[in-house]
């Protein structure tokens, strides 16, 4: 700035000097005048340069273009203008970003391409478990986890409203249905009934493809075009999980069965239908595949859209049967063939028109498919029924007449149908009252339509978008400015756009262009166009909102809309005002011997609305106005969230951004408002009362409901909450106070409200979460400690239980086991006293034996007879050793001498024994005898050979006693060992 005050100091001085310059050049010149425009023009050129230049370095400074496409909401965007907030669109579109945040609105930029990875289910769930979804880049899932959280927070009011808006192809459509698939996916992840969940969350989507199919079709500015509204109420239980959901549906544009303007194409599920039947399917429909249909204009042009298939399984999905299907496309192709018949005109006045053989045969499969009279459907279709005084009196129809009748019967059973699969679906899908206690509503109506003929139709469509305009003006804009006011805010207004003179014109009272509509239409007399404009000049000359081109022949009116004048042609409007259906066609469709259709068109609902007279009759316009405003109450009750969907380019190409296109748009959906708005106020408003219940306790404040007298006293309540404010300003900036000249910008006390900056919620959010931690940690811990006192009681008590159950079982045991040993020992001592007995008495008669028979033995050597061993050399023949007794064994042992041990040879003869292995084999051999050659007795004479027998005694009570024992000799061969 100082370079540029010096630039132009410099340059004022050579000004200066070039006008001393002058006067003394023109002293002496005679050009003077001449000169001195010269030089003014070169200052002024100058001088405006030099603004120039300024006013960039400003701009430089204050908006850095190569960091547009980062910032994430409009609002810091600076300043706020239409041109910065365009720019910063057109480089976050050309960075592949959709979606920016506008305030307390969502903007939606149509890339007119699939971006798939954008709405993956990994990125669904991304942003359902993030702390704070809002600082993630902005996506219509924030809107979505937003009033999904707002209903599980029970943030009054509790019902939220999803509200998409925008011209038609800017991708309401394919935003809506990315919002239902996400509730389908966030609100039916519990485990608790899954299977019904997973049903209900397939029939929601499931609805979705079924209602584009019979409502959407191809249009100048939209392959995809909703041709009517819905409300889709998603309903939530207790838990807030998806338990239903619900169809509202408004102002179907049923016309297009039987018109289509130039280069559009009717409803998708016709086309489905051709492209997509088939052998079989085209034999029942009396399709052939060469066949050409009046009311398929535009067949050769190929969308996604034209996919049977995905229609046929959202029908079964939804539960219609094989037998309702096949009725649907049978009366969808008799429609086809009724669209074929022409007639021709009569030869007289007094006949009926002709049809020509083609007429005729088209005529016959309408018939067949509808499953009604060909001479009925004939006649109701050329001959009108008059009523005079009691009787009927039949009059042939004109050629306009029956071309009228033939497309007022077409009209009024496709709409039949619609209306029959929405109920159906509603059917199908919605939850009784009992299971479910708030919703999620997702409004999806038509875009604001402007075409080269509007009639009736674009009528409502704008009228609806006006409506939902002023909503959100009223919600976002006037309410918000005339709130500050009232709670004591210093406020500068900002100019806004108010549509609500627009609103006047058509639904205005006493007269407007409807009750003007619908007053001439009550009339029984022929409409007159040219008339009615007389009439509406003559009324509605005084709003500035109307107006007419009085050099166009045509009847026609034009109204000033917020997004632009449209121009309407009165030329048959009064007749789809009255919308008549003759009772005749009627009384054709309910002789049907197809039972879907004659369902649809039931005898005591039509006799009724034929009773009605004129002036009772029900117009289009009515009906459309009183949907409307029972929507309008819904939105009112409920929090709105608003979508304002862009549409970059006309011809859709992707990726292409045309800032004449959305600048119309920015300014007329009032985003530019919006941002200013949000940017420099207060976007959250809390009472005190509920700011209290929810943040009072941080500073150890809870405010019951029953403190009646505290919760009336609004100056008791604001010094609470300033004390709960302060605490919280003081937390994070210790200097703070809650004095307007230091935080206003943040927060302030209104006279019922606090007024908050989302920068103040995340903080008080944040203290709240930190004191509801410790005291859950408080809790958390007093539970424990709780729990550990009752498990350490409950232990001790098991434990002596179990002591006392312990002691009684080893009792019982101890005493059995007494009882046990002392008879044992009873048993043992008797047994024990028997075996020693026996015992010994076989020990008298063995030292009997071996002193008779020590006489005929030779002497031993007394060396050996001192260290215990035998000397067996001196036998002269070979002899087998028994092995029993020791004593025996040394008395006659054969000719082979063997030294050891008494113990030492019974252990390694009694092993060599049992594994039969031979030692000396020449000489002796050992063998046992229990098995082979029987026991051998003490008083047996050995002869001959001696076997020795060295595993078990041959006594028959020497070696049993109760203890086993695995090393050793026992019994009687432990006797006789120990004594030798």
């Amino acid at each position: 700035m100082a370079t540029v005050k010096q630039k132009l100091l410099f340059r004022n001085k050579n000004v200066n000097s070039s006008d001393g310059t002058l006067k003394s050049f023109t002293e002496r010149s005679n050009g003077y005048n001449q000169t001195v425009n010269v030089l003014k023009g070169r200052t002024q050129t100058r001088r405006k340069s030099l603004n120039d230049s300024l006013e960039g370095d400003i701009k430089d400074f204050l908006i850095n273009e190569s960091e547009l496409h980062t910032y994430d909401d409009l609002t810091k965007v600076n300043p706020v203008t239409p041109t910065t907030v365009l720019k910063c669109l057109q480089a976050r579109y050309s960075a592949k970003v959709f979606y920016t945040h506008a305030g307390c609105t969502l903007v939606a930029l149509n890339p007119f391409q699939p971006v798939p990875h954008l709405y993956s289910l990994d990125v669904m769930r991304e942003y359902h478990s993030a702390p704070q979804p809002q600082e993630f880049k902005p996506h219509i899932f924030i809107v979505a986890e937003e009033a999904y959280r707002n209903v599980q927070g029970q943030v009054e009011p509790i019902n939220q409203s999803l509200v998409v808006s925008g011209e038609s192809g800017a991708g309401k459509t394919w935003t809506s249905r990315c919002l239902m698939k996400y509730y389908a996916t966030v609100a039916a992840s519990s485990q608790k009934c899954q299977n019904t969940i997973e049903k209900i969350e397939r029939r929601v989507l499931d609805s979705n493809p079924l209602m584009e199919a019979f409502g959407n079709a191809c249009t100048l500015r939209n392959n995809n075009s909703s041709r009517f509204g819905k409300y889709i109420q998603l309903q939530l239980n207790s838990s807030q999980l998806l338990v239903g959901a619900s169809v509202q549906t408004y102002l179907l544009e049923k016309t297009r069965v039987a018109f289509q303007a130039p280069n559009e194409r009717n409803f998708h599920i016709f086309y489905q239908m051709m492209k997509g039947a088939t052998e079989k399917q085209r034999l029942d429909w009396m399709m052939p595949l060469d066949q050409d249909f009046t009311w398929l204009p535009n067949v050769e042009k190929t969308l996604d859209e034209d996919c049977l298939q995905e229609t046929v399984e959202a029908m079964i999905n939804l539960g219609i049967n094989e037998e309702k299907r096949a009725q649907i496309f049978r009366i969808l192709a008799g429609l086809l063939q009724l669209g074929n018949v022409d007639f021709s005109p009569a030869s007289e006045e007094s006949q009926p028109c002709a049809l020509d053989e083609n007429s005729k045969g088209f005529l016959q499969k309408a018939s067949v498919l509808l499953q009604v009279p060909l001479d009925e459907l004939q006649t109701c279709l050329i001959v009108r029924t008059l009523r005079a005084g009691k009787q009927n009196v039949l009059k042939p129809c004109s050629l306009s007449e029956c071309t009228i009748r033939r497309d007022c019967l077409a009209k009024v059973i496709y709409a039949q149908l619609f209306d029959w699969l929405v109920t159906f679906i509603n059917n199908s899908m919605s939850a009784d009252t009992s299971m479910w206690c708030n919703f999620i509503g997702l409004l999806d109506v038509y875009g604001f339509e402007c075409f080269l003929l509007n009639n009736l139709e674009q009528l409502c469509i704008n009228y609806a978008n006006e409506k939902l305009q002023q909503h959100f003006v009223g919600h976002y804009l006037k309410a918000q400015q005339e709130e500050y006011v009232s709670e004591g805010l210093q406020w500068s207004f900002v100019r806004y756009q108010d549509n609500q003179a627009c609103l006047d014109l058509i639904e205005g009272s006493p007269t407007s262009i409807i009750s003007l509509l619908n007053e001439e239409c009550r009339l029984n007399r022929a409409s007159d166009a040219r008339q009615f404009r007389v009439r509406l000049e003559k009324e509605l000359s005084e709003n500035a909102n109307i107006s007419w081109d009085k050099l166009s022949k045509e009847p026609h009116f034009t109204v000033a809309h917020y997004a632009g004048q449209v121009r309407y042609q009165i030329e048959g409007m009064m007749e789809k005002n009255k919308d008549p259906v003759p009772p005749e066609l009627i009384c054709v469709l309910q002789e049907s011997h197809d039972s879907l259709l004659h369902s649809l068109f039931h005898e005591d609902d039509h006799e009724s609305g034929a009773s009605r007279g004129h002036n009772k009759v029900v117009t289009v316009v009515s009906k459309f106005k009183n949907s409307l405003e029972s929507l309008m109450k819904i939105l009112h009750s409920t929090t709105p969230h608003y979508t304002r969907c862009i549409k970059p380019n006309p011809e859709c190409r992707p990726l292409t951004f045309k800032k004449e296109e959305v600048i119309t748009q920015l300014e007329a959906c009032g985003i530019v408002e919006t941002i200013n708005i949000s940017a420099a106020g207060f976007p959250i408003r809390i009472p005190y009362v509920s700011f209290l219940q929810r943040y009072g306790l941080i500073a150890n404040m809870i405010l019951n409901r029953d403190d009646s007298p505290v919760m009336s006293d609004e100056s008791v309540l604001r010094s609470v909450v300033e004390d709960v404010l302060s605490l919280v300003l003081k937390r994070h900036t210790p200097n703070s106070t809650l004095n307007p000249v230091d935080n206003n910008i943040m927060v302030h006390c209104g006279r019922t409200k606090v007024f908050l900056t989302h920068t103040l919620l995340e903080m008080l959010e944040e203290s709240r979460m930190r004191v509801q931690s410790q005291k859950a940690f408080c809790i958390q811990c007093a539970w424990r400690r709780h729990q550990r006192h009752q498990h350490n009681i409950k232990t001790q008590a098991a434990t002596r239980i179990q002591a006392g159950v312990r002691s009684w079982l080893v009792r019982r045991e101890v005493k059995k086991l007494h009882k046990a040993a002392s008879v044992i020992q009873s048993r043992w001592r008797r047994w024990r006293a028997h075996m020693d007995a026996l015992a010994e008495a076989e020990l008298d008669d063995a030292e009997d034996f071996v002193e008779e028979q020590a006489c005929g033995l030779p002497k031993l050597d007394p060396l050996l007879k001192e260290r215990g061993s035998v000397q067996l050399s001196s036998i002269p023949e070979p002899v087998v050793v028994r092995g029993w007794p020791i004593g025996l064994v040394m008395a006659s042992a054969p000719n082979v001498t063997v030294s050891l041990t008494a113990s030492g040879f019974q252990r390694v003869m009694s092993m060599m024994a049992c594994l039969k292995i031979p030692f000396r084999h020449s000489e002796y051999k050992v063998e046992t005898n229990q098995f082979e050659q029987g026991v051998a007795s003490i008083r047996a004479q050995p002869r001959g050979s001696i076997k020795m027998h060295l595993q078990r005694s041959p006594l028959l009570y020497a070696n049993m006693q109760p203890v086993h024992k695995t090393d050793g000799v026992t019994g009687f061969n432990q006797i006789l060992l120990e004594r030798t």
